[in-house]
């Protein structure tokens, strides 16, 4: 196994991938991440799933003109969780809106970050039986350290 180390030089902060759904343990792993990375740069990820039978909310994105527009709609809720949740940390974060699978595009955004914080499971048991684990298929093939949250 190989480790990858980034040397920081300077003052320059951390940059820390929070990937969050909504549910109550990706705000766990947003409080989390606040909690340790506490001087770092704070990006919170929401990815809005591909259309298909199974990604409920996000088949209307299929039918939609400006299907950006629509997907920060659909995030704007988690995104003002998180807003919450990092004003009681006095703490400012970063949004960014996904479009895809969620692994897949979470894997592809941590190129870019230091480490990724995630949850450790969300959603539904049919989300989870169809979906898969998300959190296990972000820690097997991210480019950078995870931490999942229980």
């Amino acid at each position: 196994m190989v480790y990858r180390t980034r040397r920081r030089s300077g003052r320059m902060p951390i940059r820390v991938l929070v990937a969050m759904d909504g549910s109550e343990i990706a705000k766990a792993a947003l409080e989390y991440a606040l909690d340790v990375h506490a001087d770092a740069d704070i990006t919170v990820l929401h990815v809005v799933g591909q259309p298909t039978a199974m990604m409920g909310e996000a088949v209307s994105l299929a039918f939609e003109d400006d299907i950006e527009t629509a997907a920060e709609d659909l995030a704007a809720d988690v995104f003002d969780e998180a807003r919450d949740i990092a004003a009681a940390h006095d703490a400012e974060i970063s949004t960014e809106v996904g479009w895809g699978t969620p692994a897949k595009e979470i894997v592809s955004e941590a190129e870019g970050f230091d480490t990724v914080v995630i949850g450790s499971h969300s959603g539904s048991l049919a989300d989870r039986l169809f979906v898969g684990n998300v959190a296990e298929k972000v820690f097997r093939h991210s480019p950078t350290p995870v931490t999942v949250v229980r």
